[in-house]
This record gives structure tokens, C-alpha cells and sequence, in this order.
């Protein structure tokens, strides 16, 4: 994820300099050149970074995964000791105090 973004920082100052080469350097043109850049560089990142972005959400589905199972194995852990607990109390005669 760090790569992605700093790409997309990346992006955003390359679209910003040629802009700003282009003529958009007045100081009343400082928000226009910065909004601009923003959404040109958002339109470029979308297409150019898609590749970054689909790698990540794999890792991070790859993860989840990963957690959901250890989870599962967990509560199934649990719950044979619980059960295994349960048996030895029943195994016995009942006492009332």
C-alpha cells in the first residue's frame, strides 16, 4: 500500500508541474492548479495504478483469510475443552451443597 501511494504522490506533483509549466502560475490560480492536479492525477490513477490496487486487495482478502481460519481453529479448540470439561464433570456423581 505504501508503494500505491506514494505513486499517487507522485502523480499528483508530475500533473502539478506540467500545469504549472503550461502556464498556471499566477497566485490567483495557486486553488485552480491545485484542484485540477488533484483530478487529473486521480483520472491517471486509475488506470495506471489499477495493477497496485488489485495486488494490495488480494493481500489483504489473502489475510482476512488467514485470520478467519485461525479464528475457526480457535473457537473449534475451545469448544473441545469445553466439551472434554463438561464430560469429566458428568463422568461423576452429583454433589449438592
Amino acid at each position: 500500500m505504501v508503494r500505491y501511494s506514494l505513486l499517487r504522490i507522485l502523480i499528483f506533483f508530475g500533473v502539478m508541474s506540467a500545469l504549472w509549466l503550461l502556464g498556471l502560475r499566477d497566485r490567483d490560480q495557486q486553488i485552480l492548479l491545485l484542484v485540477l492536479s488533484a483530478l487529473i492525477s486521480m483520472a491517471i490513477s486509475v488506470f495506471a495504478l489499477r495493477r497496485f490496487r488489485e495486488d494490495y486487495s488480494q493481500q489483504l482478502a489473502e489475510r482476512l483469510e488467514r485470520r478467519a481460519q485461525a479464528k475457526q481453529q480457535r473457537g473449534d479448540a475451545d469448544e473441545q475443552a469445553e466439551d472434554a470439561e463438561d464430560e469429566s464433570r458428568d463422568s461423576g456423581p452429583v454433589e449438592y451443597r
